[in-house]
């Protein structure tokens, strides 16, 4: 696979602090990059560097092989997706994904096309003559990817998207995002501070801890083999938690119901990461209820025929 970013020696200091410290790391071209860390780990910064917002103190940037690092946004041909939209409340859908397409000379004379061909690509046809104020949180969030997408940029960043939505439709726009970069065979660079979106989502994932890269590498990798005890905290310990937070609503004989297998299904995704092969998955459905709900008892006890 082809290397469509390469970031050399990456430094930044602000106020006198370095916040990045001499990162190194590669994108590949169609790849789902996530850089998963807390607040103030230096993922914003990174991202605000990548699309030309702010000039490294030090380092190199790279796409497809051409030096980019103090070249100006509008010649990176990359799109960026915030977490407030960004969303222009005086336009309707078609006027905020039309907007961009109208200052580029090429993309001018078929704007109108190309911006109602990426708002039915995207699910918003019923909606495209709305105001922003008129749609939910993640149609807002729908409009903003479909405004980016229009001008097909070479990559994609996206700055906690979900940050604002509530979690059902958090669900379904991670769904919609990966829909998104298969159909586009995108290259999409994701900011995110949630362990189990990154892991739902990313080919690769770079954890980052004050302003270093602690691990980059595939989520299965991450998992079975993590760099340090950062990440096992940080990483593996959370996603245990988020298990164990759950798994006690699921329980063995538990009626037909739409929510339980919701959280089943929500269970088991997270399971296969952090144990791919319970070992009690083979354990019959009449095995009794334990008293306890941590995460080893709970849960391989509890199988997906006990919850039909």
């Amino acid at each position: 696979m082809a290397v469509k970013l390469e970031i050399q020696n990456l430094t930044h200091v602000f106020n006198r602090q370095e916040v990045l410290h001499s990162l190194n790391f590669t994108v590949n071209d169609g790849e789902f990059l996530s850089i998963l860390g807390p607040s103030g780990c230096g993922k914003t910064t990174i991202l605000r560097i990548l699309i030309g917002l702010l000039i490294p103190t030090s380092g190199k940037i790279y796409k497809d092989g051409i030096d980019i690092t103090t070249a100006p946004a509008s010649k990176r041909n990359m799109g960026i997706v915030f977490q407030n939209y960004a969303l222009f409340q005086n336009m309707s859908v078609l006027g905020n994904v039309e907007y961009a397409l109208k200052f580029n000379k090429e993309l001018k004379p078929r704007s109108r096309e190309i911006a109602e061909n990426i708002i039915e690509h995207v699910g918003l046809s019923e909606h495209i003559h709305k105001k922003p104020y008129k749609l939910s949180g993640g149609q807002q969030q729908r409009v903003a990817i479909a405004r980016t997408l229009a001008l097909n940029p070479d990559i994609i960043l996206f700055d906690e998207p979900m940050s604002a939505l509530d979690a059902a439709m958090r669900l379904t726009l991670r769904d919609e995002i990966k829909r998104i970069q298969t159909k586009f065979s995108s290259t999409i660079i994701y900011i995110t501070h949630d362990q189990e979106e990154a892991f739902a989502l990313s080919d690769r994932i770079m954890v980052m801890d004050n302003g270093t890269i602690q691990q980059l590498d595939t989520p299965e990798a991450i998992i079975s083999n993590p760099a340090n005890s950062y990440v096992t905290e940080f990483v593996i310990d959370n996603l245990h938690r988020k298990i164990d937070s759950l798994v006690q609503f699921v329980k063995p004989g538990a009626p037909d119901n739409t929510l339980l297998s919701s959280i089943w299904g929500k269970i088991t995704s997270l399971f296969k990461l952090v144990k791919p092969e319970p070992a009690a998955a083979s354990l019959p459905a009449t095995t009794p209820e334990p008293e306890s709900t941590s995460l080893t008892e709970q849960t391989e006890l509890v199988t997906p025929e006990d919850t039909k």
